[in-house]
């Protein structure tokens, strides 16, 4: 029977970029996919003929250039569209804010509100874009552990302790936004509840948190800090939509020498006397490896894959805690025509309908909210960040008709009453409200519907919870922390098992980062075996 050097379980986007890293270094590479096609969440469906649905994950800024680069993504079919501009908030008086890499359009748009914040945006900005230099180069880099003693450990602390010296007065700032609450920064830089209720939903997409929860600072330089096609800053669609990045990946590994497999569901991953020798799949057929990978979360992979039997105790009890907190719920739409919104009326595709629509007036709406779901309720009036790639990407819908997507926070994924199963329609129903009331005439644009409740997630893609990051985002669960303390180099206590997803740092959202720094971590192994 072949031995192969790597399998990888689960297609996942990170879980490609492992595959064709390793491929590209001469191991013998095999993926196995549950489903019958690649990406995870990355993915892109036909739920209504002609439409071409990001399922899940739906825009990419974050996405690692130097993956792009190495993989030679375009010569694959990779091809990214940006969004300019890059947000729209329509307001109930009417009036609206518009957003994006024009710093005369942001000025222009803001002083409807605040003359003042116009004109502290700039140096807002330009602050988060010196932080997020120093926090970028971490994000390609294996994680120090501090109480590790080892020497790599050591020099690592030492060049980020380095790091965050040369940020002079910007360090205190710094630390502020690894670990405090967006609401405070946003309240001290500005005083327009409209411009600060549409800077606050970065800093909470995909958590259970409110803008005033320690740590969700963390995502507010996230929007400084990606880039597409080079230009800082900017969010763009994958032409296509989100799967055609993940066939881009699973291409460029194919090219490389691995192998793929879908449809192909892994049972257990065959551990012999505390090592991975392989993997057993759902019709017993065993697949031996020398490495076995998983794309998965901690808790599928260590508790499910592995079991507990094979753990040390405190690692096991440390992946039973992780933090799997989630209130996210996807809808994505088939429309017969662009919405028109009372601020900016008409349905020709224009600046309102490019970037993301954020249906969110103020900052107490969001906490209100997240109230709701603190208490285990469905929001009441939710957050959503709805975006329509036709607008930018004709490919993904037919000629005159159009996709969106809703990402909607907050949708707790434990109910007091009742279930997802019952309740999720009716809260779909509330969010289409929500939108027609901004735009008259949306509900009857309505071709198609398609709701993934937190339920749905965790079934449809294998996320725990429902948690799009495989894993909460908190302070307590990033770096060295994730997926839990002592094991953040990508390795895992039974030998030869590695972990390349969102579990593992820098954790969630489409960057290819996981994947990168597990493969890098593999082949130091490789090397130092031979």
């Amino acid at each position: 029977m072949q031995t192969w050097d790597a399998i990888l379980v689960g297609g996942g986007h990170n879980g490609l970029v492992t595959a064709a890293y390793l491929a590209r270094a001469g191991q013998k590479v095999l993926v196995l996919e549950a489903r019958d096609s690649v990406g995870g969440a990355a993915v892109t469906d036909e739920p209504w003929p002609g439409f071409r649905v990001s399922t899940a994950a739906y825009v990419v800024s974050l996405f690692r250039p130097e993956i792009v680069r190495d993989l030679e993504l375009g010569r694959h079919g990779y091809q990214l569209l940006p969004r300019n501009p890059s947000s729209f908030t329509p307001f109930p008086d009417g009036r609206s804010l518009t957003m994006g890499s024009d710093a005369d359009l942001n000025r222009r748009e803001v002083s409807k509100f605040s003359s003042r914040d116009a004109d502290r945006l700039p140096a807002y900005e330009a602050m988060l874009e010196r932080i997020a230099q120093v926090i970028e180069p971490t994000l390609v880099e294996t994680p120090a552990d501090p109480f590790s003693g080892r020497p790599r450990d050591l020099f690592r602390l030492a060049r980020t302790g380095w790091r965050f010296l040369r940020l002079g007065k910007d360090g205190p700032r710094a630390l502020e936004i690894l670990a405090g609450p967006a609401r405070a920064i946003l309240d001290r830089w500005f005083e327009s509840d409209q411009l600060k209720a549409t800077l606050a939903t970065d800093a909470i997409i995909g958590a259970m948190a409110s803008p005033s929860t320690p740590g969700t600072a963390y995502v507010l330089f996230h929007h400084v800090m990606g880039e597409c096609n080079g230009a800082r800053g900017v969010w763009g669609y994958v032409k296509g939509g989100m799967g055609s990045l993940s066939e881009a990946l699973a291409s460029a590994a194919r090219a490389a020498g691995a192998e793929i497999r879908t449809g192909t569901r892994v049972a257990k991953v065959h551990v012999r006397e505390g090592r991975a020798v392989g993997v057993i799949l759902e019709d017993g057929a065993e697949l031996p490896a020398r490495r076995v990978v998983s794309n998965a979360d901690a808790t599928v992979t260590l508790l499910g894959l592995v079991g507990a039997e094979h753990l040390p105790e405190d690692v096991a009890e440390a992946v039973r805690a992780i933090d799997y907190s989630s209130a996210s719920l996807k809808i994505n739409l088939a429309l017969s025509e662009l919405p028109s919104f009372t601020a900016v009326p008409g349905h020709t595709p224009g600046p309102q309908h490019r970037g993301t629509i954020h249906i969110c007036p103020s900052v107490e709406y969001i906490e209100r909210a997240y109230d709701d779901a603190r208490a285990g309720r469905p929001s009441a009036s939710p957050v959503l960040e709805c975006t329509i790639p036709s607008a930018v990407d004709p490919t993904v819908a037919p000629p005159g008709q159009h996709v969106m997507q809703m990402f909607v926070q907050y949708a707790p994924y434990r109910l007091a009453n009742g279930s997802w199963d019952e309740r999720g329609e009716a809260f779909a129903d509330r969010c289409v409200e929500l939108v027609e009331e901004a735009a008259p005439g949306f509900r009857r644009s309505i071709l198609g519907r398609e709701v993934l409740t937190p339920l749905d997630l965790e079934r449809r893609f294998g996320l725990t919870g429902g948690n799009i990051f495989q894993g909460a985002m908190g302070l307590s669960q990033l770096n060295f922390m994730r997926p839990i303390p002592g094991w953040a180099d990508y390795r895992t206590p039974v030998q030869g098992l590695y972990m390349c997803g969102a579990a593992t740092h820098p954790g969630g959202g489409v960057m290819g980062a996981c994947g990168l720094n597990a493969a890098r971590e593999i082949l130091r192994d490789v090397r130092r075996r031979r």
